[in-house]
């Protein structure tokens, strides 16, 4: 056995044809022995065995005992060479890192560097510029995870990777392009960290065609970290393609093209903090994919393994999409989001989805299960036709949160049948609003709409649409809060069962008879129940309503006016629309007093400056107020309208 190592004399290496003569000669193991025992001042050296690209890394502080056997094979430190593969031995005093293997490219080739600790544990092979490395199975806790570090440039190789345990992937500085597959492959179905380090900037392409399912691939779950730049270019599949879950944390993410989705998970996908931008895909933005499919081909339900989520806690996400009947951010299962910034657009047209025999639009958010909004920035853009900016196929809650959603464009249909709505904010279970801020603005279609029930208790909700501003195809109770549905074509706010009105601020403008400021689906045996709230109704309430709270109306109005209603000390300023419905209803907690054509000052603006609360009102005329006891009749019935199929 060889105990240990000095430097060797003659120029610090001994080439492999020198190494194989020492050891096979038995007459010489002696005096290699007597050449290889250190002494106290040699502790800092480190003996260098290189391997066609690969240079294993061994501290003389650590190796120990290195057996010799049979002129065939060398063992230091658990890792067995044959002498025959190995293309010399020299020894330097570089610092060595335990757990690290370095990766350097340059050009078509790549340099391959592993600290000794675990030289036992990777097997890399390395073929020009594309780098493999096996994982052993035994590597574990008592070792620990191994670092990766990828460096330097080449647009002709790769860095593959597989095992059974946990990784991290350090990206120092890296260009890397790989023409027939994935720029990095890591089949590792454990945790990966991809670590972009501080300062740096990473870019990453894969080629136009192979099997792979991104430019970045991990099997296992992804974990992006670090304070660097990451760019992606993936142009066969997704940009991002992880088999488990993928979080984002502080680095800065820039997916620039992906044939497929920019980023796709099959468990959930997490951004806790950082920068993602996401354009030139062929399908959606972020998907958070349910993981697994059943014999038949659909998809399991894996609620355990948060299958299908999506969570956004913070950082800044910007997403623009174009294909059709794309979606900027995709959730399976859930859409959480907490807080951070957002931004997404969307400019696909509509499309008729034949498996599904229905035709479908664009999204900014969509949810397959439900949708919570509870803090952050959110601003969506829809411009396709038969787009939505939010659509949740379950519940939509949000009760915080600054919401700006706008989808400008018309709707689609298919073979006179099928149609897809252009909306902005739409789902089919109950809506609930108790903060936050939300604006929808629709051109086509509803701003605001819900196939169950909707309930506001707080917050700002301001809607504007040629149709319905909001709609509920059932109950709709406002308890508190700020409200405005502003329609240029139908109702203001329209129930498609019974409408309460229990307290809140509620601004809601309608077109002539029989559409109407305020609509309860009297037609079908529903009816308004107005019992507080401050309320101002141009275009009137549904004929039948039920006032336990006394309104009072005018059949006249100023269009285009500044008026100021008192009720006791609270003064409610409002600015009248160019055009709407005849008649103008107010009601608070007693009754009020009304005049047009005021002068402003101070106050607070809600409603894009069309209501003022707290503000001094100065002039105008006093406006006469009669009485309101039973509607002015009409109605817009069920709100929604149209036959066919509507997504």
């Amino acid at each position: 056995m060889l105990k240990s190592f000095a430097r060797f004399p003659e120029n610090g290496y001994l080439c492999s044809k020198q190494f194989y003569l020492y050891l096979h000669q038995m007459k010489r193991i002696y005096s290699i022995i007597a050449a290889l025992v250190l002494t106290t001042a040699a502790w800092a050296q480190t003996m260098n065995v290189v391997v066609g690209s690969v240079t294993y890394q061994f501290p003389a502080a650590q190796t120990g005992e290195m057996t010799y056997a049979d002129g065939t094979s060398l063992t230091v430190m658990g890792k067995t060479f044959a002498t025959s593969d190995i293309s010399r031995i020299y020894i330097d005093e570089t610092a060595v890192s335990d757990n690290s293997v370095l990766v350097t490219y340059d050009g078509a080739s790549a340099a391959v560097t592993v600290s000794g600790n675990v030289a036992r544990f990777v097997e890399p092979t390395v073929s020009g510029a594309h780098v493999t490395i096996v994982q052993s199975t035994t590597l574990d806790d008592t070792t620990g995870e191994i670092d990766y570090t990828l460096s330097g440039t080449s647009t002709d190789g790769e860095f593959a990777m597989s095992g059974s345990y946990k990784a991290t992937i350090n990206l120092n500085g890296l260009t890397l392009t790989n023409p027939s597959g994935a720029a990095l492959n890591i089949v590792n179905g454990k945790r990966i960290n991809i670590s972009v380090k501080s300062g740096t900037t990473n870019t990453l392409t894969d080629g136009t065609s192979g099997s792979q399912k991104g430019c970045i691939y991990v099997k296992g779950h992804a974990e992006f970290k670090g304070k660097g730049t990451l760019n992606v270019y993936g142009n066969y599949a997704h940009g991002i393609k992880a088999g488990e879950y993928i979080s984002v944390k502080n680095c800065t993410i820039n997916v620039l093209k992906a044939a497929k989705d920019g980023i796709n998970c099959n468990e959930y996908f997490l951004m806790e903090s950082g920068t993602l931008n996401i354009s030139g895909t062929g399908d959606d933005g972020i998907q958070a994919d349910l993981d697994g499919t059943t014999s038949t081909g659909e998809l399991t339900d894996h609620e355990g393994e948060d299958s299908g989520n999506v969570y956004i806690e913070d950082g800044t996400i910007s997403v623009s999409v174009t294909a059709a009947a794309t979606k900027g951010i995709k959730a399976t299962g859930d859409l959480k989001i907490k807080g951070g910034t957002i931004s997404v657009t969307t400019s696909g047209s509509g499309t008729y989805d034949s498996t599904e025999a229905d035709a479908k639009g664009s999204a900014g958010l969509k949810s397959d299960g439900n949708m919570s909004i509870s803090g952050g920035t959110i601003t969506l853009k829809s411009t396709g036709t038969g787009g939505k900016c939010i659509k949740a196929d379950g519940t939509l809650t949000i009760s915080d949160g600054t919401i700006q959603a706008t989808a400008s464009g018309s709707n689609y249909t298919y073979s006179s049948r099928y149609t897809a709505s252009a909306k902005a904010i739409k789902c089919d279970g109950a809506l609930t609003i108790s903060g936050g801020n939300t604006t929808a603005k629709a051109s086509a279609h509803e701003a605001i709409e819900s196939k169950s029930t909707i309930l506001i208790t707080g917050g700002v909700v301001y809607a504007t649409s040629k149709d319905d501003a909001i709609n509920s195809a059932s109950t709709f109770t406002i308890e508190g809060g700020h409200v405005m549905g502003y329609s240029t074509g139908n109702d203001g706010l329209d129930a498609n069962g019974n409408f309460y009105i229990k307290g809140g601020v509620v601004y809601a403008i309608g077109t002539s008879q029989p559409e109407l400021g305020i609509d309860a689906n009297t037609e079908g045996g529903y009816k308004l129940y107005v019992s507080g709230g401050t309320i101002i109704a141009i275009g009137g309430l549904e004929s039948g309503a039920s006032l336990t709270q006394s309104c009072y109306s005018t059949s006249s109005w100023s269009k285009n006016a500044n008026y100021a209603m008192t009720i006791g000390s609270e003064t409610v300023c409002f600015k009248t629309p160019s055009s709407g419905g005849t008649t103008l209803v107010v009601s608070g907690s007693q009754q009020p007093t009304l005049k047009s054509g005021v002068t402003v000052s101070g106050g607070t603006q809600y409603f894009d400056g069309m209501l003022t609360l707290g503000a001094s009102a100065s002039g105008g005329s006093s406006v006469s107020l009669s009485s309101y006891t039973g509607g002015n009749g009409g109605g817009g019935g069920p709100g929604g309208g149209g036959g066919g199929h509507r997504w």
